[in-house]
Order: structure tokens, then C-alpha cells, then sequence
């Protein structure tokens, strides 16, 4: 027998051999790996998520920009009064915030309840409904506020007596995210503090 035949033989055996032991191979002769390793080489380890605290932000934005758009550049030419442009719109975005925004962040969460930490009231029925419109008001107070605050600004710096950021759906859905994410921030605050002080109670009593 030839050196060159005697080799092809060799190799052919050997990955006989390679592939009966890889399909007879048992589950107990399997490594077994972390989750945490697995997910590094797949896919959807390796796709950049954004934070849901952005992710937040951006889908109030733009739903309160939309709010913006229908009421204050649809409506304007049939409601002249501003006052009342305000308040149909602060009804608009309680409406929009109780039947839309919050069944939706809900609906994107990754676990449950962590929605929660993002809405003013988590609450949902007609109570629910009634406390967004109550508080979309007040939401709508301080937009009105930050947009004269930024203008009087604007209007030394640049031209005075002129109005400089008009209204808008860009500007006002990020204003109005913008004064959203601070008062739940505040409220966030308050209940840590809260928390913090019956703690702090409990462990004196």
C-alpha cells in the first residue's frame, strides 16, 4: 500500500470518527453556558437599545406635538382666543396622555409595572382619565410660562419687543416633554424622601 493511499485512508477515518462521536454525543457531554455568554453572539445582544427613559420622552413628545398641530395651527383660525386654544388643548393632551401615551408605554415595557415610573397617573378608568386632564392643565400652565420665559430671553439677546420661538409642534411637544419628565422627576423625589423619612421612623420606633 502506497504512502498516499494509506494517508487518505487515515483521514477518512478520522472524520468518520468525528462525526459518529458528534452525533452520538449525549445532552450530559454538553457544555452548558450562561445566558448572560449566549446573548453576547446573538443578534439582539449586539443592537443598541435605547434607554426607556427616552424612549418615553420621545413618544410624549411627539403625540404632544401632534396635540399641538390639530389644536393650535387646525384651530386657530376657528378659536382666535388664546386662552381657549390653551384649554382645549391641555383637554387634548389629558385625553391623549390617558388613552394613548399611557397604553402605550405599558404596552412597550420589558417588565411589568416599569411604566409606572414615567406617568403622572398610572390610573386607569374615568378617575384616571379625569386626574390627566387636571394635571395636563397644569402641564399646559407651565409650557405657556417656559415659552414667555424663553422668549423675554430670547428678545434681549436678539431683538426686543419681537417674539422669537413661536409655537410650533417640534418646540412645543419637547417643552412640553421637557416640563413632564421634571414634575415626575419632582414627584419621584417626594415619594423618595417620603419613603426615606417613614424608614427612618420605623427604625426609631
Amino acid at each position: 500500500m502506497t504512502e498516499k493511499k494509506k494517508a487518505g485512508q487515515d483521514y477518512y477515518r478520522l472524520h468518520t470518527e468525528a462525526v459518529e462521536e458528534l452525533v452520538t454525543a449525549s445532552m450530559e457531554n454538553t457544555p452548558v453556558y450562561s445566558r448572560e455568554e449566549l446573548e453576547r453572539y446573538t443578534s439582539a445582544a449586539k443592537k443598541k437599545r435605547l434607554p426607556v427613559s427616552l424612549k418615553t420622552f420621545l413618544i410624549k413628545a411627539w403625540f404632544y406635538g401632534a396635540v399641538c398641530y390639530f389644536v393650535f395651527w387646525g384651530l386657530g383660525m376657528y378659536v382666535p382666543s388664546q386662552l381657549d386654544q390653551c384649554v382645549i388643548a391641555a383637554a387634548a393632551m389629558g385625553l391623549v396622555t390617558d388613552l394613548l401615551i399611557n397604553p402605550l408605554l405599558r404596552f412597550v415595557e420589558r417588565k411589568s409595572g416599569e411604566s409606572g415610573r414615567h406617568m403622572m397617573v398610572a390610573r386607569t378608568g374615568v378617575s384616571g382619565l379625569l386626574l390627566n386632564m387636571v394635571y395636563a392643565l397644569a402641564v399646559m400652565f407651565l409650557v405657556v410660562t417656559a415659552y414667555a420665559v424663553i422668549n423675554a430671553l430670547l428678545s434681549v439677546l436678539f431683538a426686543a419687543g419681537t417674539t422669537v420661538l413661536g409655537v410650533g409642534p417640534i418646540g412645543f411637544g419637547l417643552i412640553a416633554a421637557c416640563v413632564d419628565t421634571l414634575l415626575i422627576g419632582c414627584r419621584r423625589m417626594l415619594m423618595d424622601i417620603a419613603a426615606d423619612a417613614r424608614r427612618g421612623s420605623a427604625k426609631g420606633d
